[in-house]
C-alpha cells in the first residue's frame, strides 16, 4: 500500500504561480511511477503530468511550458510547479503512484494509488 497525500492548493489570481506536493509513505518512493491528474465540476479527470524512476516526463500540451512536475526521492516526496495559472486550471489536483515505474503514463488505469486530492482555484 501507498498512501499520498497532496498540499498546496489554494486561491491565486490569473497569472499566479502555486506548487503543490504530493508526500508519499508506505513503499519505496523511488520505485514507482508518479503522476498528476486533476478534475473541474463537472468535467472528467484528466492527465496532466507523469515522471517515472529515471526522471523522464511527460506533460499535458496545454499546460506545456507552465507547469513542470519533478520528485525527490530522498523527500518520498513528488511536486508541481504551476506558473502563468489560468482559469481554466481551477479543479482539484490529485497525486498518483504506479508500479510500473519506467512508464509515464496518462491514463488513470495505469496507476495504482491516488491521493484525495487538493483544490486548485484561479480567478479571474
Amino acid at each position: 500500500q501507498v498512501q499520498l497525500v497532496e498540499s498546496g492548493g489554494g486561491l491565486v489570481q490569473t497569472g499566479g504561480s502555486l506548487r503543490l506536493s504530493c508526500a508519499a509513505s508506505g513503499r519505496t518512493f523511488s520505485n514507482y511511477a508518479m503522476g498528476w491528474f486533476r478534475q473541474a465540476p463537472g468535467k472528467e479527470r484528466e492527465f496532466v503530468a507523469a515522471i517515472n524512476w529515471s526522471l523522464n516526463t511527460y506533460v499535458l500540451d496545454s499546460v506545456k511550458g507552465r507547469f513542470t512536475i519533478s520528485r525527490d526521492n530522498a523527500k518520498n516526496t513528488l511536486y508541481l510547479q504551476m506558473n502563468s495559472l489560468k482559469p481554466e486550471d481551477t479543479a482539484v489536483y490529485y497525486c498518483a503512484a504506479g508500479r510500473k515505474a519506467w512508464t509515464m503514463g496518462s491514463s488513470g488505469d495505469e496507476y495504482d494509488y491516488f491521493g484525495r486530492g487538493t483544490q486548485v482555484t484561479v480567478s479571474s
